[in-house]
């Protein structure tokens, strides 16, 4: 129940700012593949699963910044 309350929250928040959920961390995997063709090849291509999170997510925040400026 709280779990969703925060996400609706962070939704109006993320919208606010400017940013649509096109770049939503859930969306990832998919991109990666999109790019990479498998999960695999993006590694190893990028670096740990966690470093290619942190990247993305980074991004996505200098995204919004942006936008939101």
């Amino acid at each position: 129940m709280f779990e969703q309350t925060f996400k609706n929250i962070d939704d109006v928040l993320w919208k606010e700012a400017g940013c649509s959920s096109e770049l939503d961390e859930a969306k990832l995997p998919g991109l990666l593949k999109l790019k990479y063709y498998a999960i695999a090849d993006a590694v190893a291509e990028l670096g740990k699963t966690a470093t290619i999170r942190a990247m993305f997510i980074g991004f996505q925040k200098q995204l919004c910044r942006s936008v939101a400026a």
